[in-house]
């Protein structure tokens, strides 16, 4: 009997539609290959950066797909070191996402940089003294950690499994996986909370800056923790998109309403400590270095009105975390996803303002128009390039690996 490419007991559609649904993933990334060669061949000059913008998009899809990707440290933080069984009903594909997102950043990272074969003079000539140094080391090895927690789900596919030397490599992975999970969330900690500590230290960039806690500016612990709150939310969301895609149940709704539960509470924490982030920056902090409020918002409402300010808080922080903080709001799945996506928006949103509004803000005397951004098409297209490469990976998981245990169960 011919054992199937494709996990026990489930249905897959024909390689013909499949070819067909991966197409236009396909296309955009060998647009985006032409585009990433057009930029290592002759330079940054190939974008719109500038000297007001030394980075921008690329780095905000970076800070926000490293965000977001913490769904996978979360939610093994979750099934593996506190024992929430349900988790581990959606871990397989939140480690998914994860090699997704952290590959993504790294790549993003390579266009940024400019000569991405020089890439390993921040491992072999590291500055100490520079907290990129530790997200390059965290980020790199958290990769590997992730790309190991991804081995056995890959080895427990049906053809695989009838080798025995991958049988067994699979069970003993499985047995170990815990300690990979703890490593995973130590480091996940650590680079997510230093990427929110670099804006917080450029003392030049008052709407950056922001005061210390023990030797971390606060912005290091709201990064870990809004990627804490809102990376499993993503993860629920993904979810729920693919069984709309297939038109299949994947997850008992009670996964999702565990996730959401969690996040919420996390989420209304985080905007809180926000909130009050906000107030002493605004109060305090800004004005002892000689900065107004509205100083650092623009009267071009297109552009950073304080609307940006209020869409992140308010809109995307305490509307979506009270929604989900109850019941009702949680069993009602679209109140649960719409708050999802608020959420996912106010994340991107954050990482948006810390990047470019950082710099677009004029702080000489003699400045007084905001430095305007507009990405070029290279940077646009290589910026999308993540959600395409997303598509694939994801589609040629579920069809061939086991990603949901209850699948089987929920499509008899």
């Amino acid at each position: 009997m011919t054992t199937s490419a494709f996990p026990e007991g489930v249905k897959r559609c024909s390689s013909g539609k499949f070819i067909l649904w991966l197409l236009p993933a396909f296309l955009v990334l060998l647009i985006a290959a032409y585009a990433m060669f057009r930029v290592w061949f002759y330079g940054l000059n190939q974008t719109n950066m500038n000297d007001a913008y030394g980075f921008a998009i690329w780095i905000w899809a970076d800070l926000a797909v490293i965000a977001l990707g913490g769904g996978a440290f979360f939610s093994g933080f979750l099934a593996y070191l506190v024992g929430v069984k349900k988790v581990k009903n959606i871990i397989n594909f939140a480690v998914v996402l994860g090699v997704v997102c952290y590959t993504s950043a790294l790549i993003l990272l390579g266009l940024d940089v400019g000569q991405p074969l020089r890439g390993w003079f921040i491992f072999w000539h590291a500055n100490i003294h520079s907290m990129l140094t530790e997200v390059a080391f965290c980020l790199t090895i958290y990769l590997g950690v992730l790309i190991v927690e991804f081995i056995p789900v890959i080895l427990e596919n049906p053809k695989i499994q009838k080798i025995r030397f991958f049988h067994h490599l699979s069970h003993n992975m499985h047995e170990i996986m815990a300690v990979f999970a703890a490593t995973g969330v130590f480091l996940s900690f650590f680079h997510q909370g230093s990427l929110g500590g670099v804006p917080g230290v450029l003392y030049g960039r008052p709407f950056a800056f922001r005061e210390g806690l023990f030797i971390w500016p606060w912005t290091f612990f709201l990064f870990t923790w809004s990627a804490a709150a809102v990376g499993p939310l993503f993860t629920a969301t993904m979810c729920r998109l693919t069984e709309f895609i297939t038109q299949k149940k994947l997850v008992k709704d009670d996964v999702y309403e565990l996730l959401a539960k969690i996040s919420g509470w996390m989420l209304l924490t985080y905007i809180i400590a926000k909130s009050l982030d906000t107030i002493y920056w605004a109060t305090v902090t800004a004005p002892a270095r000689g900065f107004a409020f509205m100083d650092f918002y623009s009267n071009n409402p297109a552009y950073y009105g304080v609307w940006i300010l209020i869409a992140e808080i308010v809109i995307c922080g305490f509307l979506p975390a009270l929604i989900l903080i109850t019941q009702k709001g949680r069993e009602n799945k679209k109140l649960l996803f719409g708050a999802a996506i608020l959420a996912i928006i106010g994340l991107c949103i954050n990482r948006w303002v810390m990047v470019l509004q950082v710099l677009a803000a004029p702080l000489k005397p003699f400045q007084e128009e905001w430095f305007v951004y507009s990405p070029a098409w290279t940077e646009v297209i290589t910026t999308i390039m993540p959600i395409a490469y997303g598509i694939v990976l994801i589609s040629i998981a579920y069809r061939y690996l086991p990603l949901f245990p209850q699948e089987k169960e929920l499509n008899p």
